[in-house]
């Protein structure tokens, strides 16, 4: 009997493979976010308050007919998630100054039509340190040989592994309390998309997933706090960490961005 791999999924895993239809939906918000992302790299400098993030970002999300994903989610009270230096993720936008030096990570989810994409980046405000410099090369280069290994029949333990041997091959650590996620049709799907992992492990790709890769990587060791906000995760031995992300398309012959810049 012909299993149907939809079904399956959805019954064994929670997991919703996409239609077509739904990818050109997901890929349009994804447009959308991309081209608000690339924006905000350009407004980057000392002086800019992370708020000033939030408002340009929510200001062109409804501009655009979306909305902003973050904005009241589990009582997230901004439109953004701008997290800077030692915040791995969730900064709240506010008051904060950014100084030459920083780095910070702007992490954007509109939803279009229905529809959501989810990315973000992390940026060098001014001139970087070499710290600094160190952290967002790890991390941009663990998101692309996480991606690298996206094919049908690889496995999200072949995600995990890839991230994890590279990144500890660097001396930095990957946060084990956030990863990344379905998404498309909702904020957060299944399956969840760990950032470490053991080769072979895990669900089987399969055509029609569409998920994020998001590590988030610190330049000291992995454990982490969650500030008073409840929110706003940070390094606790007070190291830089850096995440970029992506919403991934698992294709017939491997992967499609449906975020894409390049790493």
């Amino acid at each position: 009997m012909e299993i149907n791999i939809k079904e399956e999924y959805k019954r064994r895993y929670d997991i919703h493979l996409k239609e077509p239809h739904q990818i050109k939906g997901i890929k349009k918000c994804g447009d959308l976010l991309m081209s608000i992302l690339n924006q905000v790299e350009k407004m980057i400098k000392p002086g800019l308050k992370t708020d000033d993030i939030n408002t340009f970002v929510h200001k062109q999300t409804l501009k655009a007919g979306a909305i902003p994903a973050p904005l009241n989610y589990r009582g997230f009270p901004k439109s953004v998630c701008v997290s800077v230096n030692e915040v791995i993720c969730h900064g709240i936008p506010g008051d904060r100054v950014l100084k030459d030096g920083d780095i910070v990570n702007v992490d954007i989810t509109p939803i279009l039509d229905g529809y959501y994409a989810d990315a973000s980046k992390t940026f060098f405000v001014g001139t970087p340190t070499e710290k600094g410099k160190k952290i967002v090369r790890v991390a941009a280069e663990s998101l692309k040989r996480g991606i690298q290994t996206i094919a049908p029949g690889a496995t999200l333990g072949d995600i995990g592994y890839a991230i994890q041997s590279y990144a500890e091959s660097e001396g930095c650590s990957v946060v084990r309390e956030f990863v990344g996620h379905g998404v498309g049709v909702d904020f957060h799907e299944q399956p969840q998309v760990l950032h470490f992992g053991t080769r072979g492990k895990g669900v089987s790709l399969v055509p029609g997933m569409v998920f994020t890769i998001e590590p988030m990587i610190n330049l000291g060791k992995k454990e982490l706090h969650v500030l008073e906000d409840r929110w706003t995760a940070v390094t606790s031995d007070g190291s830089l960490s850096a995440q970029f992300e992506q919403t991934l398309l698992v294709t017939e012959n491997g992967w499609e961005s449906l975020t894409p810049y390049a790493l």
